[in-house]
């Protein structure tokens, strides 16, 4: 059965084939932000995702990672609860 409404991530980096979903956890000790990070690519007409990452992802892993870190930053603290 689908689910009516599915948690969607609160910010998304996406830089070519490489994405940051950032999600928010509310916590006792106020919101933390974690990160999962993908690789996108298309199988003959399908979407389909991975977290393994060749030797040419890894400079736009760094960089999709920087800017989730600073958009945790910018945003965590007016998300305080």
């Amino acid at each position: 059965m689908p689910r009516q409404n599915p948690v969607q991530p609160v910010h998304e980096v996406r830089l070519g084939s490489i994405k940051a979903a950032i999600w928010e956890n509310k916590t006792e000790n106020g919101t933390r932000f974690n990160v999962t990070i993908a690789r996108i690519y298309k199988d003959g007409e399908q979407w389909k995702s991975t977290d393994s990452f060749g030797r040419d992802d890894l400079l736009l892993l760094a960089k999709v990672v920087d800017q989730a870190h600073t958009w945790i930053f910018d945003n965590g603290k007016s998300r305080h609860d």
